[in-house]
Parts: C-alpha cells; sequence; structure tokens
C-alpha cells in the first residue's frame, strides 16, 4: 500500500564541440535544451504545459566549468522557459565533454500549503471507510510520505475530489498490483492541483477508472473516480495525499485537517472510520 515515484529522470551523453543544439524531452511535459557554441554551452528547460513544475539537472563534464553549478533545482510556471546551466570551456585546446541527467515532478517549490482549509473525505457524502493506515503509519507511511492515508475501499468505490482544482495529470490504463517496487509504474491515479500549488493525489485506481481529463476543473466533493487495486499495493484500498513539490522528482506530503460528521480531524488514525458530512 503505497504511492509510487511515477516519473522517472532522463540522461543524455553530449560530446561534440561543434555549433549545435539538441533536447530530451520526458512525457510531453518538459523539454530541456542545450544550446551550444565553441567555448560554451546553455542548458534551459522548457515547461511545456500550463502548469507549473520543479526541476532538478546534474551536469558531468570534462573541460567545462559550470555556471552557477552543476546541478541545480528550479521551478518553472506553466510554458516558462528558463537558464539552468551554463558550461564554460576552461582550456581552448582540448574537447569538451558532457552529460546530464534530470527529473520533474508537477508543483512549485515555493507552494505554501493552506494550514486553514479543512478537507473532505475522499468519498462519498454519508458513507464511513476505516484506515488501513493513516499519518506516520510504520508499513508504509513514513518520510516523504508521512502525512498520507489509505483507506479501505473495494474496487470500483466512488472517489471524490477532497479540494477544489484543476485536473494535471490522468493515469488509468493499468490493472497489475504487487508488492514488488517495480509494480510501483502500474498504478493508475489522479493528481489536482490546489489553489496554493500543493497537489492532492489519487492512487491506486481502478483501469479505466477516472472520470476526469487533464484540464478539467472539479469542485470539492466531485466524483473523479472508482478505488481499485493497481500499481505497488497489497490489497484494495485508495492512497490519498497532499504533496508539495521539491528536487529530483521526490514530492514531500503535507499535513492536513478533515471535515468529518464529527467535526475536524486533525490525525487520521489507522483502524479508525471516519464518516463524510
Amino acid at each position: 500500500m503505497a504511492r509510487p515515484q511515477v516519473l522517472i529522470g532522463l540522461a543524455v551523453l553530449l560530446a561534440c564541440p561543434a555549433a549545435a543544439q539538441g533536447e530530451a524531452c520526458s512525457l510531453d511535459w518538459i523539454c530541456v535544451e542545450s544550446q551550444e557554441s565553441p567555448d560554451e554551452i546553455l542548458l534551459f528547460a522548457r515547461n511545456l504545459r500550463p502548469w507549473p513544475i520543479v526541476v532538478s539537472i546534474d551536469v558531468e563534464s570534462d573541460n567545462l566549468a559550470a555556471d552557477p553549478i552543476a546541478e541545480v533545482t528550479r521551478s518553472l510556471a506553466g510554458n516558462e522557459r528558463l537558464q539552468l546551466v551554463r558550461l564554460e570551456r576552461t582550456d581552448p585546446d582540448r574537447a569538451w565533454h558532457y552529460r546530464y541527467r534530470f527529473d520533474w515532478t508537477v508543483g512549485s517549490a515555493d507552494a505554501r500549503h493552506d494550514d486553514s482549509y479543512l478537507y473532505g473525505l475522499p468519498f462519498g457524502a454519508g458513507e464511513s471507510y476505516r484506515v488501513l493506515q493513516g499519518f506516520g503509519a510504520g508499513f508504509s507511511h513514513t518520510d516523504l510520505e508521512e502525512y498520507t492515508v489509505d483507506f479501505d475501499m473495494a474496487v470500483g468505490t466512488p472517489v471524490h475530489a477532497a479540494r477544489a482544482g484543476v485536473v494535471v495529470r490522468v493515469q488509468e490504463s493499468y490493472d497489475e498490483a504487487c508488492w514488488d517496487p517495480a509494480c510501483g509504474r502500474y498504478a493508475n491515479f489522479v493528481v489536482i492541483l490546489h489553489e496554493d500549488q500543493t497537489t492532492g493525489e489519487y492512487y491506486h485506481l481502478m483501469r479505466d477508472g477516472a472520470l476526469v481529463t487533464v484540464g478539467q476543473r472539479v469542485a470539492r466533493g466531485e466524483l473523479i473516480g472508482y478505488s481499485g487495486n493497481t500499481g505497488k499495493s497489497t490489497m484494495p484500498h485508495l492512497h490519498f495525499g497532499v504533496y508539495r513539490a521539491s528536487g529530483w522528482g521526490r514530492t514531500q506530503s503535507v499535513a492536513v485537517r478533515f471535515l468529518t460528521d464529527e467535526g475536524i480531524l486533525n490525525r487520521p488514525r489507522s483502524g479508525s472510520r471516519y464518516r463524510r458530512p
């Protein structure tokens, strides 16, 4: 029962001291472009979507000095193009070589979560479900996943948006599940970008279980899909969390509060049941 890292970094090797340019792209979201001259290389990131992303890049080189540094993490606004690194040739009589790797995730490193917001439980009004793992559960809700919740929901249970926002990522093509780390790539999910630039993420949906599309605005409580048992999972359930983007494709879960029919819930606990008003 775990949320996978679904974004994969790319590595590019270049070793040609001629004026040229090239690019490496990932999932129709971001391209890293190189602009080369005899004495320098400029590396840019280009956000292909209208929503913010965080990109990290690490450059290894020979006979090139990095400005400002060889490893950087930057936030890009929607459709922004930004210079990440400048490489300057140090010995004009020697060839240069360089390669880089990069990774990215949706959101902004500058996101400031609205701690006053009360989230809805991610299921239908009047429904209640048992928590398999609450905040800080030792099985898999630690470190980056500390403030996430697994709800015991059978395959096909309606999933509702816990907060309004715009749908920025959808995956619904898989029907595989296991506990091997490699199974993480087979999780179906919906990712919703909130007004404060955090993301609400709903994982392990059933195959063809998303009812929303990328770019769609959804309201709090709106039906967005159906729970399942896909990806790195041991049983049918819904994994829900709110995240802030950080470097190298990672996201840090954020502590949130829920509104239940018994009042405000500050810390969901494993084994407890909560009802949506």
